[in-house]
């Protein structure tokens, strides 16, 4: 029997397709009001070593991928309920004030977001509600997986062995066509500017490598653009490493960050093109990245904090790594003589994003070259990434400090330069 009236709080899956807590929300209730909480700590809480939490690239992402979902709800006869503050009491106040029966969410795994889930089911169980966990982050169903997370593979080669031959990835869940609007009045709210969160303004900044507009439409536009539209993905393998330019990878990052396209969208969507133009190395590379998201995101799962500590998963921990603000804040402001770097870190600063083959020399430079405390780089690339993603940014950074999966043994990138020319 379905509930007269229930609740789905959007978090990181502003999207309509594929959206588990949506679906299940239309199975279980007559009514089902979509709310998004512009949680006030992710926009102005600092980092533990002071960076701010959000920076305004990646918020402005959010309040476009915010836009787009109101308007996509608006097209099916309903609206989407926008507040700013703690999502812990907004939703727990209007599951009563709507007498709504249970609360529907996309599960988060690792620690902010854990607290805040809890913190909203205890309050809901006061006034005899519930929350009702779904997933909506991976390729894959951790009950599909042939081991239980505590036993997750630590490296990535013997995880995607035990799975991408044998687990096949379930199709797309369907796109909603139709809701009943709640016969209960609500004051559905206004979506903030970068100015109402405390930011100033963006400055049109043509050097970044692709206009990033947050949103579901500008998700599937972008990968229509790079599969069928232009071929791109055929080369994908070969042009992956670039640095210059919005073609030489799928750019899809910030969209799957935020949950505006569904991994398994694209990956069905892949398969698809495969069928149709044919596959190769490349169009299996994609896939290849995607698997590695979904391993970050088991990492997270079966290790928990530990992803965050210093010693990271493998308990290791050098003795030269240092807490130097000052060299570190030349590293980050691009700064240090060495012209790759530096390009790399002003792009990200004057953009919220940056290439793979960048990232994983900026940090190689900060930990093994500077000897400085990989976790402060983390905490810097949280802050600013327009792509920011907590497992996958974590982990990436403890692989390339060598405390996190990786089986190589100090695993460096050579930018070819002698320390005491550093600074001049």
């Amino acid at each position: 029997m379905k509930a007269k009236r229930v609740i789905v709080w959007l978090r990181q899956d502003l999207r309509l397709h594929d959206n588990e807590a949506i679906t299940n929300a239309l199975n279980r209730g007559q009514e089902v009001i979509p709310v998004y909480i512009f949680d006030e700590r992710t926009f102005n809480d600092k980092t533990a070593y002071g960076f701010r939490k959000t920076e305004k690239y990646r918020a402005q992402f959010i309040i476009d991928s915010v836009k787009d979902m109101r308007e996509s709800f608006q097209k099916l006869d309903i609206d989407l309920v926008v507040k700013v503050g703690k999502p812990e009491e907004i939703i727990a106040q209007l599951c009563v004030e709507t007498q709504s029966s249970w609360v529907f969410c996309n599960v988060e795994r690792t620690d902010e977001e854990i607290k805040v889930q809890d913190k909203l089911e205890k309050n809901l169980w006061k006034s005899g509600k519930e929350m009702m966990y779904s997933r909506g982050k991976m390729l894959y169903y951790t009950q599909d997986l042939p081991f239980p997370i505590a036993q997750t593979p630590d490296t990535f080669t013997h995880f995607r062995k035990e799975v991408e031959k044998y687990i096949s990835i379930r199709e797309p869940l369907p796109t909603p066509t139709s809701f009943h609007y709640w016969t209960v009045r609500i004051d559905t709210g206004e979506i903030p500017s970068l100015e109402d969160l405390g930011y100033e303004p963006i400055q049109s900044e043509n050097r970044s490598v692709l206009s990033f507009k947050g949103g579901e439409k500008t998700a599937i536009e972008r990968l229509n653009y790079y599969l069928w539209e232009t071929d791109l993905i055929k080369n994908y393998k070969e042009t992956r490493d670039g640095l210059i330019g919005s073609d030489y990878s799928s750019k899809l990052s910030p969209w799957l960050a935020q949950g505006c396209i569904s991994p398994k969208y694209i990956y069905h969507e892949l398969k698809k093109y495969e069928n149709e133009r044919g596959k190769n190395k490349s169009t299996y590379w994609l896939f290849f990245e995607l698997l590695w998201r979904d391993f970050f995101r088991l990492m997270g799962k079966k290790h928990k904090n530990k992803i965050f500590f210093k010693s990271g998963t493998r308990d290791f921990l050098p003795e030269d790594w240092k807490d130097d603000m000052q060299l570190f804040k030349a590293w980050s402001e691009g700064k240090t003589g060495v012209p790759f770097i530096d390009a790399n870190m002003k792009e990200l600063k004057e953009t919220g994003f940056m290439s793979n083959r960048g990232r994983q020399n900026v940090a190689s430079f900060l930990v093994k070259d500077l000897k400085i405390n990989w976790q402060i780089g983390a905490e810097y690339f949280e802050s600013l990434l327009i792509d920011y993603d907590v497992c996958s940014n974590w982990l990436n950074w403890a692989y390339i400090a060598g405390v996190g999966s990786d089986p190589r043994e100090n695993r460096y990138f050579n930018i070819s330069i002698k320390l005491s020319d550093l600074f001049a």
